[in-house]
């Protein structure tokens, strides 16, 4: 089960999850992804949360309903997720990331090799 973080609605962080399940190829293009009924028994959360989730990735054109059979990874999910998540993550995350390099006088060198 899922701990879910009070900082942000469910549904988004639901739909987050999936489309980094989509990058890493755990739900490869073309298959199913788990039935909203069996994520929100496995979750415990509400069943329309699920489908919200679910929806925000149809909206995205990342998953495709399918009637009858469910919800399905659409063709070319996994490079459209790839490359709008590094085109905001360079956006949005990096400046803020780069700044705190800079004020901490952190090398390639030392961040490469770190582990914690």
């Amino acid at each position: 089960m899922t701990d879910w973080d009070d900082r942000e609605p469910i549904y988004v962080q639901l739909a987050q999850s999936v489309l980094e399940a989509i990058m890493r190829g755990t739900f490869p293009e073309g298959e199913a992804v788990p039935s909203v009924r069996q994520v929100a028994s496995q979750e415990r959360i509400n069943p329309l949360t699920v489908s919200r989730g679910y929806q925000m990735l149809v909206d995205d054109g990342l998953l495709e309903k399918r009637r009858g059979l469910g919800m399905f990874v659409a063709a070319g999910a996994r490079k459209k997720a790839l490359a709008r998540e590094r085109s905001r993550f360079l956006a949005e995350e990096w400046p803020r990331t780069r700044q705190r390099i800079e004020l901490f006088e952190l090398d390639l060198k030392t961040l490469l090799e770190s582990d914690t």
